[in-house]
């Protein structure tokens, strides 16, 4: 019982706890992409549709409601029905930035891709795994 005890408290310590400088430096840079870079796309950024961040529910241009990336990461991998394969959260980024914001995507091994993962993930911290989940 003791040692149940020990591990629910490491746990419920270790799933909230603060990244470190190098991954936290991650996240910001990852979050000024994501709220300021187009791509060299159509003129918008990942916040026009995912709005505050991506905290929340989104819409997109035509008006349809989309939800908040509150959950992304712990919904990840998942399979794609429109391309028939199973998806990482990278992979979603980078489809996403190529056609909702007809950008050129960072490249799969870019610390700007690598940055925009993190933050996104940043934003699922304390969520349950659910792996081929719904979008929250």
């Amino acid at each position: 019982m003791k040692l149940l005890g020990l591990s629910l408290l490491f746990f419920s310590t270790c799933a909230f706890a603060s990244p470190g400088p190098e991954l936290q430096k991650a996240i910001e840079e990852g979050k000024k992409l994501y709220s300021q870079e187009t791509f060299g796309g159509n003129g918008k950024t990942c916040n026009t549709c995912h709005v505050n961040g991506g905290v929340g529910p989104g819409k997109l241009p035509d008006g349809r409601a989309i939800p908040s990336l509150e959950n992304a990461a712990a919904i990840f991998p998942r399979y794609n029905q429109r391309a028939k394969k199973i998806y990482t959260l990278t992979d979603q980024i980078h489809a996403c930035v190529h056609g909702g914001l007809q950008g050129n995507p960072p490249a799969l091994d870019s610390e700007r891709l690598v940055d925009l993962v993190s933050y996104v993930t940043s934003l699922s911290q304390g969520k349950a795994l659910d792996m081929d989940g719904k979008p929250n």
